[in-house]
């Protein structure tokens, strides 16, 4: 009975990781998969000393007003990745943000951690239909709420006409759970590279840690000579470099 049961010990696990594959693969085909087919951005190769400072989870009407007086005290453009329901409550940033040269995208309307797809693309149109309304503009851009995303929803996202965006994984800097000013600046400052996205947040919480970080973090990515791009405008570079490698 034990050789048997050994036996059948091999083929069972191969069974199970060739069950297992098949689920990941159809859930979500990779990296690689996603920016060849040029549906998900993380970041860009370039030279060009440019990065795209990303913040989700708002408009909140105490930290979004802040970020935004740093970032402009050091002219330095951003994409801000809404919530819906919050721009509904904060119609003036959103204005300010635009007003200002900002690039709004979209982050879905209510923030669901678990949803269907149906649902997703209802909640992107809904967000879509709020900051359309308060500034004219409809974001092209959306990430995935916690960059949580499966093949079905990149899809369909992709059908609609959206790009999705995520981050450069070295430079999250994981704000959201208050990790101390230094430890913020020290994530930027050491990993950051020519092309990279930077993931921050500006709502969802007290981001007093965020904008004191960014008070360190502007000036001195400045003074190495970096230029702070919108997420448009570092796909602009990425499209300029491919037709160059073309010719």
């Amino acid at each position: 009975m034990k050789k048997f049961t050994l036996f059948l010990l091999p083929i069972c696990l191969l069974t199970m990781l060739f069950f297992y594959s098949k689920v990941s693969s159809s859930e979500n085909k990779g990296r690689k998969y996603y920016e060849e087919a040029g549906q998900i951005l993380w970041e860009i190769q370039t030279d060009e000393k440019i990065i795209a400072l990303t913040f989700d989870d708002g408009p909140h009407r105490i930290y979004t007003q802040a970020v935004l007086d740093v970032l402009q005290k050091h002219n330095a453009k951003a994409t801000f990745f809404i919530v819906g329901q919050n721009a509904q409550k904060n119609p003036e940033i959103i204005a300010r943000m635009y007003e200002e040269g900002h690039e709004l995208a979209n982050h879905t309307f209510t923030h669901p951690l678990k949803t269907t797809v149906p649902n997703l693309l209802k909640e992107i149109q809904q967000t879509d239909e709020v900051i359309a309304e308060i500034s004219g503009y409809r974001p092209t851009l959306f990430r995935p709420v916690e960059g949580q995303y499966t093949d079905a929803m990149i899809k369909a996202i992709a059908k609609e006409g959206y790009k999705v965006v995520m981050w450069s994984w070295h430079l999250d800097t994981l704000d959201w759970k208050s990790p101390g000013v230094y430890r913020i600046v020290q994530i930027v400052l050491k990993g950051v590279k020519a092309g990279n996205i930077v993931l921050f947040h500006d709502g969802g919480g007290n981001r007093a840690q965020t904008v004191k970080a960014l008070e360190q973090i502007l000036p001195e990515l400045k003074k190495q000579g970096y230029q702070f791009v919108t997420v448009s405008e570092l796909l602009e570079v990425q499209n300029t470099n491919k037709k160059m490698e073309k010719k």
